[in-house]
């Protein structure tokens, strides 16, 4: 994309509004611009960072076995009312009366009518397990909404809902589903550490937080720091067999990490003291199981197969796609800007031509925005130099190819790491070589 063609809305001034890190970013760099409270629009480079994130998170779902489907946001509150939840709910559900006088709801969450889908499509225990999952947009009536996506009223998110036969089916599911997320976040260059959490209006008895590190998060936590260091996209963690979920999770569960609200004193003098972290945390993700919670009041069963009846075992898992945005920018930022990791930038790298109409400038820059087939952001404007570093810095682009009048006519670069702020000079095919 060319910059003087695109619409990026940067902003030289913080927003009076914005009063975390990535709130104040996220409009001065031209990702979101606030239609009403707690709502957002997502503009061009915004909305890349979001697809990039949610593709991520696609790929892993669909590598743990869970199947991708798309429900409505509006629901009948007659599925609610049956669960028990349409009262129990509180005032963060959005109630809606159509034309006809039929209740409705803007959709917080899905237990209810995915459990419904699964109900009039599934009868035999031969269908069972199945993990079904989408990609949807929410809403929450929050009285106070702040931090902008960190916590609005509209927000994207993926949720996933299992149908187990038993209890250790289930279980099983909840282990692959957890895998599924540390995988999911060590590709967004995010460490996010999974915690034993409270289960809240969800239900049920089991639930684990995924929280982010972050200066200005909402929990204190507290953790063993080889929680921090373990790779999960290498080959020892698979979804392989039940025992494999068992010995991911065994792991998991040996190093101590909790929330304020689930701190235990007696086990965090366990910790060998030299990996004792503890500070703030954003929640990004949350697993539940449940067991019948939802399938006995919705009356879903299937035939068993010595021809009796199976109530299934299930459970959800939440990622907030949205909410993330926020929490990397939170994680990852400095004095200039944000600081994306490669894997969700909006584009790898920013051009910079520095003197345009300088034949040679224009030609390196041409050069080089070809060889990334549009995907790299061209700083073609007519502007001062350090606007455009400052712009640059801004907006987070993992790396900067500068061109300026005295290198191009040599046919050289100058090539910034964001994250290191390194600068090396080279050749511009050794700078393409190194950011492609």
């Amino acid at each position: 994309m060319r910059l003087s063609q695109s619409f990026v809305p940067t902003l030289k001034e913080t927003p009076a509004e914005a009063q975390i890190a990535s709130h104040r970013l996220m409009l001065r760099a031209g990702l979101i611009r606030q239609t009403a409270s707690g709502i957002y629009a997502w503009l061009p480079a915004g909305l890349l960072v979001l697809r990039n994130i949610e593709r991520i998170v696609r790929e892993e779902q669909d590598a743990a076995g869970a199947q991708e489907i798309l429900m409505p946001t509006l629901q009948t509150a007659d599925l609610w009312r049956e669960s028990g939840r349409y009262d129990a709910y509180g005032p963060e559900m959005l109630r809606i009366r159509d034309r006809h006088e039929r209740d409705l709801l803007y959709g917080p969450t899905n237990e209810e009518m995915v459990t419904d889908l699964a109900r009039n499509a599934i009868k035999s225990y031969r269908e069972l397990p199945q993990v079904l999952y989408h990609i949807q947009w929410k809403f929450r009536d929050e009285m106070r909404p702040r931090f902008g996506v960190m916590r609005g009223r509209e927000f994207l998110m993926k949720d996933a809902y299992s149908f187990d036969l038993d209890y250790e089916g289930a279980v099983n599911t909840y282990r692959r589903m957890m895998l599924a997320y540390m995988r999911t976040f060590q590709r967004l260059g995010v460490r996010a550490i999974p915690m034993l959490a409270d289960t809240g209006p969800i239900g049920g008895d089991l639930s684990h937080e995924f929280i982010v590190l972050a200066p200005t998060g909402e929990s204190q936590v507290f953790y063993d720091a080889t929680l921090e260091q373990l790779d999960y996209l290498q080959s020892d963690f698979s979804y392989g067999t039940p025992a494999d979920l068992a010995a991911f999770h065994e792991l998991i569960n040996s190093y101590y990490a909790a929330t304020e609200e689930k701190h235990d004193l007696a086990r965090w003098a366990e910790v060998d003291a030299a990996q004792k972290r503890e500070g703030r945390g954003i929640e990004v993700g949350q697993i539940f199981y449940f067991g019948r919670k939802y399938s006995d009041p919705l009356k879903f069963s299937v035939a068993g197969p010595d021809g009796d009846t199976i109530v299934p075992e299930m459970g959800s898992y939440g990622i907030g796609v949205s909410r993330l945005v926020g929490a990397i920018i939170e994680a990852s930022h400095d004095a200039a800007g944000i600081i994306w990791p490669a894997s969700v930038a909006p584009y790898p790298a920013c051009i910079l031509n520095l003197r345009v109409g300088d034949a040679a400038c224009d030609a390196i820059c041409e050069e080089a925005y070809s060889r990334f087939g549009g995907r790299a952001l061209l700083d073609d404007r007519d502007e001062r130099a350090g606007g455009k570093f400052a712009d640059a810095d801004l907006m987070g682009h993992p790396w900067q190819i500068i061109v300026g009048p005295r290198g191009a006519a040599a046919g050289r670069v100058e090539l910034k790491n964001r994250a290191t702020g390194a600068r090396e000079d080279m050749a511009l095919r050794d700078a393409l070589a190194r950011v492609l």
